[in-house]
């Protein structure tokens, strides 16, 4: 798990014991979910409305995971790589900390996609 950027041995390590072998979760949206990085929902009569980020969830990881989204992101303009002009792209849309939420989000799928395919992270 590593080999995710933005997860050190102590992500890694808090990661797993959340999330175990990852059968107890379908997808990465639910890992997501149950840690609190999704946005509230608020939707009434077919208008949705999507608020800030729930914290639901271990507070401890998700902000684990939120500080090495923010490391990744400084390290993004940089590099040329498909996750990091992803994170580019969402800076400069909708600023530092909604970038690195969002990049929180999608490092907690891939880490769950780690753990339930057994595989490494491979950068595109």
């Amino acid at each position: 798990m590593q080999t995710i950027p933005g997860f050190g041995p102590i992500v890694a390590s808090v990661f797993y014991s959340f999330v175990g072998n990852g059968e107890s979760y379908r997808r990465g949206r639910d890992v997501s979910a149950a840690l609190g990085l999704v946005p509230k929902q608020h939707s009434s009569g077919g208008k949705d409305r999507l608020l800030g980020i729930s914290k639901r969830g271990d507070r401890y990881l998700r902000s684990l995971l939120v500080h090495g989204a923010r490391s990744v992101i400084i390290y993004a303009a940089n590099k040329d790589d498909k996750l990091s002009r992803w994170a580019n792209r969402i800076k400069a849309e909708r600023g530092y900390n909604k970038a690195a939420v969002a990049l929180a989000n999608k490092m907690a799928r891939i880490g769950w996609a780690v753990i339930a395919h057994k595989t490494t992270y491979q950068i595109a």
